[in-house]
C-alpha cells in the first residue's frame, strides 16, 4: 500500500514509520527539507510548506494519506504568540494536505488526521467517548475542533474517509509526556500533582501504532477515534503505578496553585483532565496490547 505521511520524524511519526515500513508499505514522506535525508528501501521523501514546492506530483495513487503535522503543545509556556503557533501549524499543514488532495488526479482512499482528547473539554465526572459531539471551550479543545474542522473538508468534498486521531497521553519510556512525569520520582521526588482525582487518559505508544494500522485496514471506521486505553486511572492512582514501576516512593504533593504558577495555562495538561474511553476502537475489534497502565508501565521500565 502507498501511504503519504506528514510529521513522519515526529514522535508518533518515527514510531509509526517504522511498523508500516515493516508491514511491507511503501512510504512517502513530506518533510520540509531534504537536506541529510537519504532515499531508503521502501521511503521516498517528498518536500512541502516551501513556496516553490509541489508535493502532489510524487503523489498520485497514494493509497492512504496520514497527517501528523503539528507544533507540540508542551514544549514550551503558552504565551500568545506560543498558542498561535501551536493553532497555525495545524491549520496550515491540514490546509496544505486538502491542496495536495486537490490536486492529485487519483485521491487516496482514506485520510487519518491526527487530534486529541482535548477535545472534550476537561471534567472530573463526565465520561467521554465517540458520541460526545459538543467540545468545550478552552484552548486545546478550540484548537482540536479548528483542526478537524479543517480536515472534514476531504470528506465532504471528495467523499474520503476521514478518520480523526483522538490522542490521549501517549506513554513511551524517551519521548512524550512519561520522562517528564517520571522524572521527580527518579530524583525521589514524586507525589501527587493537585488533588489528585483528575483523570488521566492514556495509551501505549504500541497500541498507537497499531490502531492506526487497524483502521487503515477496516474501512467501516471512520469520524472521531478515541486512541486511550480502555483503563483511565486518576493522576493519584497513576503516581502511585508509576513509582511502582520504577522503584520509587510516592509521597510528595504539588498543590495545584504552585503547578498554575509555575506553567499558567499550559498546567491544565496536568492539573485537569478528562475520562475518554475508546468505545470505536472496542466496537470495531481492537485488540490492546496494553488495556491496563500497570503492565503498560512495566513493559516499560522492564
Amino acid at each position: 500500500m502507498k501511504i503519504a505521511l506528514t510529521g513522519g520524524t515526529g514522535f508518533v511519526g518515527k514510531h509509526l514509520t517504522n511498523e508500516l515500513l515493516n508491514n511491507g508499505h511503501e512510504l512517502y514522506i513530506l518533510t520540509r527539507s531534504l537536506a541529510n535525508k537519504s532515499e531508503k528501501n521502501n521511503i521516498t521523501y517528498v518536500q512541502w510548506l516551501n513556496k516553490e514546492d509541489e508535493p502532489e506530483k510524487q503523489l498520485d495513487g497514494i493509497d492512504v494519506f496520514i497527517n501528523l503535522a503539528g507544533e507540540s503543545i508542551n514544549s514550551g509556556r503558552w504565551t500568545k504568540e506560543r498558542k498561535q503557533k501551536i493553532l497555525d501549524s495545524r491549520l496550515t499543514s491540514t490546509r496544505e494536505v486538502m491542496r495536495i488532495i486537490n490536486r492529485l488526479d487519483e485521491k487516496p482512499y482514506t485520510l487519518i488526521n491526527a487530534s486529541a482528547v482535548g477535545f472534550y473539554g476537561t471534567s472530573q465526572t463526565a465520561v467521554f467517548d465517540e458520541e460526545v459531539r459538543k467540545s468545550g471551550d478552552d484552548f486545546l479543545s478550540l484548537t482540536v475542533k479548528a483542526w478537524e474542522e479543517e480536515a472534514k473538508h476531504a470528506e465532504k468534498e471528495w467523499e474520503i474517509r476521514t478518520a480523526f486521531c483522538r490522542f490521549g497521553i501517549i506513554l513511551d519510556k524517551h519521548e512524550g509526556a512519561l520522562p517528564r512525569m517520571a522524572l521527580p520520582y527518579k530524583l525521589f521526588a514524586g507525589g501527587t500533582i493537585g488533588d489528585g482525582e483528575q483523570w488521566l487518559s492514556w495509551i501505549h505508544i504500541r497500541d498507537v501504532v497499531g490502531a492506526i494500522e487497524f483502521i487503515i485496514k477496516n474501512e467501516s471506521i471512520d469520524g472521531p477515534v478515541n486512541f486511550t486505553a480502555p483503563s483511565p486511572v486518576t493522576m493519584k492512582n497513576f503516581g502511585k503505578m508509576l513509582g511502582k514501576a520504577l522503584n520509587r516512593p510516592h509521597w510528595l504533593s504539588v498543590p495545584e496553585p504552585a503547578i498554575e504558577l509555575a506553567l499558567g495555562e499550559m498546567s491544565i495538561l496536568i492539573t485537569k483532565g478528562q475520562k475518554v474511553l475508546p468505545s470505536k476502537l472496542l466496537k470495531s475489534g481492537y485488540q490492546f496490547h496494553y488495556s491496563n497502565l500497570q503492565t503498560a508501565l512495566q513493559a516499560i521500565y522492564e
